[in-house]
């Protein structure tokens, strides 16, 4: 029997937002390198991440392995897009005493 040698790409697609998934599940890149590097063995992050296969993880983390500058720069510049988006969100809705009103409608008569 002959072994054939097949090169397989790592199954990552780009959002219209710029945002890189694991194939066609709503589980980011920044997902999985975040536990991967966390110490997280892709077995674990299967089990974290039902909808992604095993074998998808691994050639997301060799991808990884082999384009580390450029997925941190893509880490650093999503988690800038995260802090402008949080400011943003608490500039609309203070989180100051969220927990206090919240408190107090619930326990509010109806």
């Amino acid at each position: 029997m002959e072994l054939t040698i097949v090169s397989e790409t790592a199954p990552l697609e780009m959002t219209p937002e710029g945002v890189v998934q694991v194939g066609k599940t709503r589980v980011t890149l920044d997902t999985v390198v975040t536990a991967f590097l966390e110490g997280c063995t892709p077995e674990e992050i299967g089990e974290q991440y039902p909808s992604l296969q095993l074998p998808d993880i691994y050639l997301v983390i060799g991808y990884y392995l082999r384009h580390r500058n450029e997925v941190h720069t893509y880490l650093v510049e999503r988690q800038g897009q995260a802090n402008v988006i949080q400011q943003e969100a608490e500039q609309h809705f203070n989180p100051i005493g969220i927990r206090d009103r919240l408190l107090t409608r619930r326990n509010q008569p109806r």
